[in-house]
């Protein structure tokens, strides 16, 4: 055979193997059905999804995310695969297993029955009776004071459920559950004087039964100093259930934006558990005027989407509607390899899943992520930090650049920035105001990582770690974490949330938290100081107080310009009961703790948080994602109302030309005149912090301004430089690169629905009628 013919042998080989492919990737995808939304991407991930919770859901940790559906089989199952453990500790183990996976009455049956076996067959002179009839002691605690949760801050929620210190509207009606506790904790403090954890749990009992100062013995009574504010704060409400916002579910994340573009901020959610859909409310005015969020998850094409820790959202393909990521498998080791997904925005109300298409498949555990123009090109380019648990095979961060045509190509080998390590939070920002992003490595146990972006010329995209010369490597126990300007100096600072529960077995340093004892790892405040180096500022501006922080994110509680935060905290135990902290900012380089004055101080986990003017009247608000990881730990939503205040504000809306489509790291400064002269407001357009997404608009408070004398927007990549005079306040503006004026920009605005659930806490049903 004549080379020739070996050449067109081999293309038309080529071709029927090619051909193949495509058949068998076209043909593997389930297509969508008349009137389903769905795209087949969407679908094809959906299946993907089903078949990894069909695989590993059930090897996981007691109650870690299993399907409450499943509870009988997996009684069953856990029963069979304890045949060589003594009766006592099986029936220990069911118990643990049934109050996680939310049945608490079952497992104090299994309590009981523990301790009776373990008396018949051991006896009460064996030397390890008591230690193993404290430990049922300490589980049955607990065990009672989530029945009292259960039965009134879900069963009969109100707006002022479990926010500390509890006060008459949120206090027990069912309180059986939290007498119990109160007793049992008693007792573990008579037997464990220093056990901090039991005390502080006695005191919240005795709160929710309404007998906090006064009945808890003054040995063990906590100070109520330990929750006073350090300063003023006008109260906020939890309004979500008059919202429909109040949906009850386990841990996630959260993006806030308007995905439909009718004006009104939206709100995306997802929930850690494998088999919990990921949900779309879109805001939407009732008949009486009223603004209500509503589900339109189904509509919009994303049934099957399910599980993630977390999301983050922006307009990837520059076409004007934004996007969502999801990221999945955070927390869970070599069993949370799965997919993230990329939720294209379509524009008409519907997202399809273009995963795979977009170049982003792979299959790490991670909840974090950020999306900005590492290479300047006008694009938004995204970097994951995945995590590495110790003595597990490698899983280095990514790092994928824009194609610019809605694909993307991994990049962070080559660019130095496969970072390797327990990345529990990811941040973007120009800290030393050289036009290229640089980026910041949070992890869960170890230094954490800072690399300077040093791309220019030919030489493409390039990082150098810069930690040790910046002085950011603490703390080694972090989680989320972002750059923000809390002085409005220009320079963009960095916090770092810590988070030492986890240093080991124990839960004890929730008592030290309430207690005012020593922890392992508190945050960090890097003030930015020039030159590329930072210092610690977190005691002398007073957030370095005791936080376990989870979901967090910075925003501006009473327009007045300056950058306040608000701080999840909790951990997956039922135990880690923490009020979540508000920290407004003085403007004089220290923040003021106004958890209690403000009534921030949520007991529930505080995972995803996003700030966002959701009912359009100048002020921003503040959403929660309250649930656990745990199956039986789901909780509603909160949404804080913003009451009000004498500020003055504007709201900016961006639109790029040469730079990214929604102007994701433009510096904005606003100069305004106040009665005590002239003042400088600094804002980077983003997300937030890196666990919440809030919205894209810059909603920024201007204090006692009295005129603004000019605004500039130095956009990203292109360095295009907008300055804008005579604007005008308390309104909202667009921006668009290139022009010299701003565009009137419509802010709607209405009332939010109101209900009785967020004044008081609904009564129990009378005899014979059905619960709610």
């Amino acid at each position: 055979m004549n080379r020739r013919k070996v050449i067109v042998l081999a293309l038309v080989e080529s071709a029927v193997a090619v051909g193949a492919v495509g058949w068998w990737l076209a043909t593997r995808r389930p297509q969508p059905q008349p009137g389903d939304p769905r795209s087949a991407g969407t679908l094809w991930m959906a299946q993907q999804l089903a078949e990894i919770a069909d695989d590993i859901d059930y090897e996981l940790p007691a109650g870690y995310m299993l399907n409450h559906q499943r509870l009988p089989w997996r009684r069953e199952q856990l029963a069979d695969s304890l045949g060589t453990v003594d009766e006592p500790r099986k029936h220990r183990l069911l118990a643990r297993e049934l109050v996680q996976c939310g049945d608490p009455r079952g497992a104090l049956a299994e309590f009981d029955a523990a301790e009776k076996s373990w008396l018949e067959r051991v006896g009460h002179d064996d030397p390890g009776t008591a230690e193993f009839l404290t430990d049922l002691k300490r589980w049955r605690a607990i065990t009672w004071l989530r029945v009292g949760e259960l039965e009134n801050c879900v069963g009969h929620h109100a707006c002022a459920s479990c926010i500390a210190p509890i006060a008459a509207g949120g206090q027990h009606v069912e309180r059986e559950g939290s007498e119990r506790a109160f007793e049992l904790y008693r007792e573990l403090c008579e037997e464990f004087p220093d056990d901090v954890e039991s005390r502080w749990l006695l005191n919240l009992a005795a709160m929710t039964l309404g007998r906090w100062p006064g009945e808890v013995p003054e040995r063990w009574r906590l100070d109520e100093a330990a929750l006073a504010s350090t300063g003023d704060c006008a109260p906020w409400k939890d309004v979500a259930p008059a919202l429909g916002l109040a949906h009850s579910t386990l841990s996630g994340g959260v993006c806030v934006e308007d995905f439909d573009g009718d004006g009104w901020l939206d709100v995306f959610c997802t929930a850690i558990g494998l088999r919990d859909q990921a949900n779309l409310y879109v805001a939407r005015l009732g008949e009486d005027g009223a603004l209500r969020w509503i589900d339109r998850t189904r509509e919009a094409g994303l049934l099957g989407e399910t599980g993630g820790l977390n999301c983050c959202h922006a307009d990837y393909d520059n076409d004007g509607d934004a996007d969502v990521l999801v990221l999945r498998g955070a927390w869970m080791g070599d069993a949370g390899r799965m997919p993230n997904s990329l939720l294209r925005n379509r524009g008409d109300g519907t997202f399809e899943d273009v995963t795979e298409e977009a170049g982003l498949w792979s299959c790490f555990p991670t909840q974090a992520a950020q999306w900005a123009d590492l290479d300047g090109d006008g694009w938004l380019d995204l970097v994951i930090g995945n995590e590495t648990q110790p003595d597990e095979d490698e899983k280095a961060c990514e790092l994928y650049l824009s194609n610019r045509d809605g694909t993307f190509r991994e990049v962070a080998d080559e660019a130095g920035a496969a970072v390797v390590g327990w990345v529990k939070g990811v941040a973007a920002g120009d800290y030393d105001d050289d036009g290229r992003v640089d980026l910041y490595y949070s992890l869960r146990n170890g230094a954490n990582v800072l690399l300077h972006n040093e791309a220019g010329g030919d030489e493409g995209l390039r990082f150098v770690d810069v930690t040790a010369a910046a002085g950011v490597a603490e703390p080694e126990m972090s989680f989320p974490t972002w750059w923000f300007d809390y002085d409005n100096d220009g320079r963009q600072d960095l916090f770092v949330a810590g988070n030492g529960l986890f240093t080991s077995d124990s839960i004890s340093e929730i008592g030290n938290l309430m207690f005012g004892k020593e922890l392992s790892s508190v945050p960090r405040l890097y003030r930015n100081e020039g030159g590329g180096k930072f210092r610690d500022v977190a005691k002398a501006a007073g957030v370095d107080r005791a936080v376990l922080t989870m979901g967090s994110n910075f925003g501006d509680l009473d327009n007045d310009g300056w950058p306040d935060f608000y701080l999840g905290n909790g951990a997956p135990s039922y135990r880690a009961l923490l009020p979540n902290r508000m920290f407004r900012n003085r403007g004089d380089g220290t923040f003021a703790d106004v958890t209690t004055a403000g009534g921030f101080g949520h007991l529930q986990k505080g995972h995803a948080i996003a700030w966002g003017d959701l009912d359009g009247d100048g002020d921003q608000d503040l959403y929660l994602e309250a649930g656990g990881a745990l199956a039986g730990d789901a909780y509603p939503t909160v949404v804080f109302e913003n009451p009000g205040n004498a500020h003055r504000w504007i709201t900016l809306r961006f639109r790029g030309v040469k730079a990214n489509r929604a102007a994701v790291g433009a510096r904005v400064r606003v100069d305004v005149a106040t009665p005590a002269g002239p003042r400088a407001i600094h804002h980077v357009v983003g997300t937030g912090g890196s666990f919440g997404s809030s919205s894209l608009q810059a909603e920024l408070g201007l204090g006692d301004a009295t005129a603004i004398d000019s605004i500039e927007v130095r956009w990203p990549g292109s360095g295009t430089v907008s300055k804008f005079a005579g604007v005008a306040m308390d309104r909202a503006w667009l921006a668009i690169e290139g022009e010299t004026t701003l565009q009137p920009s419509e802010l709607k605005r209405a009332k939010f629905a109101t209900s009785a659930e967020c004044c008081e806490p609904t009564k129990p049903p009378a005899a014979g009628e059905p619960q709610r």
